[in-house]
């Protein structure tokens, strides 16, 4: 069967999302899409011409008409404004809110069978409302968060000790944001805690780190975000729904009762197959643990009464 994947948003996101799509040859057919004249056919044009040099066999292209996305067995959604100085997480809230509505209408109308990927930003809000507006099943809408905040968190780890990043083992929970629970009980290096190498001291910098990561990137940068890890991360999401690979991976997903939480998106740890999310995992919590998750479900929950829908 062709794969064929479609990204809405030919942003500096977007376009990491379709580069590692086709570094891994995930999809016989990658399509770019974005409302902006001509930007998607350019971005596209220029991964295209990159095809001969790491040996990508599919075919790219960009196109403003979203009926392009037909017949996509995933679509991602990174479409949406960055929050600007002197914006409101409300303001961003309502602007992105009308963006990702008009994506899941799209989806909804034209890849009615798809898996849809959430990256835009409020991000837990904004996958409730491609959730609502799609009526999609809830194992088909999923939102990307996590796996990136996981991915900062064995990074920051890896540097502190001078170890290969391959052998930290370390999972994100909660809210992409200030209430997000990098879990320190459970990170290790090959097996051995981090509190048997590290101090609190230091664990306490890492996790101080890994809340604020996408944000020491953007003060670096002045203008823009991150870009290569958040799309990199995307398709990790993506590479195991379409190979069926079953990985264990955080992503933000509607609960309903997990963690005594109900009726809001958030992240943990889930196995993602050929179905998108196979299951939720549900892991013993400390109290303290838990509370902090609560409190980013609180925060989901208030800016789920925000969208009015």
């Amino acid at each position: 069967m062709k794969i064929k994947l479609s990204i809405i948003g030919a942003g500096a996101v977007g376009t990491s999302c379709a580069k590692w799509a086709m570094v891994k040859n995930l999809a016989q057919e990658v399509v770019l899409i974005d409302i902006v004249p001509d930007l998607a056919k350019g971005k596209a044009l220029d991964l295209a011409q990159s095809s001969p040099l790491f040996g990508f066999s599919g075919k790219i292209w960009g196109t403003e008409d979203f009926s392009g996305i037909e017949n996509s067995q995933i679509v991602i959604i990174t479409a949406g404004k960055p929050r600007t100085p002197g914006m409101s997480r409300e303001d961003l809230l309502h602007i992105n809110k009308e963006i990702v509505k008009s994506c899941a209408e799209v989806i909804k109308r034209f890849a009615s069978e798809s898996i849809v990927i959430v990256v835009s930003n409020p991000l837990d809000a904004m996958v409730y409302v491609a959730y609502k507006v799609t009526g999609f099943p809830k194992n088909r809408v999923i939102g990307m968060a996590g796996t990136l905040d996981s991915a900062r968190y064995r990074y920051f780890i890896a540097e502190a000790l001078g170890v290969s990043p391959k052998d930290v083992c370390a999972l994100v929970m909660g809210v992409h944001g200030d209430f997000m629970l990098p879990l320190t009980r459970l990170a290790n290096v090959a097996g051995i805690p981090i509190s048997e190498l590290l101090s609190q001291e230091e664990i306490e910098n890492i996790v101080r780190r890994t809340k604020y990561g996408g944000g020491e990137i953007v003060k670096y940068l002045k203008t823009g975000s991150a870009f290569i890890t958040p799309g990199l991360a995307t398709i990790e999401m993506v590479e195991s729904i379409l190979k069926d690979e079953k990985r264990v991976l955080t992503c933000s997903v509607y609960l309903e009762g997990e963690y005594g939480i109900q009726g809001v998106f958030l992240g943990v740890p889930v196995i993602l197959g050929k179905n998108g999310i196979e299951k939720i995992l549900e892991i013993k919590l400390t109290s303290e643990e838990l509370e902090v998750l609560r409190k980013g479900a609180k925060h989901c929950e208030e800016l789920i009464k925000m969208t009015h829908l």
